[in-house]
């Protein structure tokens, strides 16, 4: 909002991309979900992204601003934060098959995202704002996996089975869960001539990679260390 008022205020040609989010479909009312689906949030994280997108569309609309929307899908990459499904995955797993943990803890398993490459996902954010007029776009890929398709890739890359590896915690569990988020970006197709260009499976083995190499590095110098005594 403050943003927003700044622009208004200062007159200038400023161009406005607010980060919106699928979470603001929550509950979801239809499938696949476009720009003209109701927002049915089921977190504070949900709520407070539909109130910044109709802040957004009222500048927009009253003010003549260039503030466009982008409601992007799961956008996944090496550097996903830990604590979210996708890094902890493969960061767990990089490390189990290092030896340098044993299992990894998760919530519901039955969840179904949309996921995409972060990559892609910022040429559309990119392209949103090149257009003559501003709007309002949903980015992602069209496809839903679940918690469960993901560790099949993830394990699988690694030759290991997940099924004895993960284990249920009540405490990742959400009070009010999302069951299915899947998008339809025809729209950006169209208009901004965007298409995604990293896969489920190539998206899985890219954040493997780069956490696998970093649990090596990890198990190296935990090694170095043993040999020379160090921490004793």
């Amino acid at each position: 909002m403050r943003l927003l008022e700044a622009i208004r205020s200062s007159g200038l040609p400023i161009r406005f991309y607010q980060a919106s989010s699928s979470e603001m479909y929550g509950k979801v009312v239809e499938t696949l979900q476009t720009e003209k689906t109701p927002f049915y949030p089921r977190s504070f994280y949900a709520c407070a992204k539909v109130y910044s997108f109709w802040q957004t569309v009222n500048h927009r609309e009253a003010y003549g601003l260039f503030a466009s929307n982008g409601i992007l899908f799961n956008h996944e990459s090496p550097r996903r934060g830990e604590t979210f499904v996708t890094r902890k995955i493969t960061r767990a797993a990089s490390r189990i098959k290092c030896g340098l943990q044993e299992k990894v803890f998760l919530g519901n398993r039955d969840a179904k995202r949309d996921w995409g490459f972060a990559g892609d996902y910022v040429e559309a954010m990119w392209r949103m704002l090149q257009q003559d007029k501003p709007d309002d776009y949903v980015i992602a890929t069209g496809e839903s996996h679940s918690v469960r398709e993901f560790l099949d890739e993830v394990f699988g890359y690694l030759d290991m089975d997940w099924h004895r590896l993960v284990e249920i915690d009540s405490r990742y569990f959400r009070p009010s869960e999302v069951d299915l988020l899947q998008g339809d970006a025809s729209k950006a197709r169209r208009l901004l001539n965007w298409q995604p260009r990293v896969g489920f499976k190539e998206l899985a083995k890219m954040m493997v990679d780069a956490d696998l190499k970093a649990a090596k590095r990890e198990r190296a110098m935990q090694d170095h260390d043993a040999r020379n005594g160090v921490g004793r």
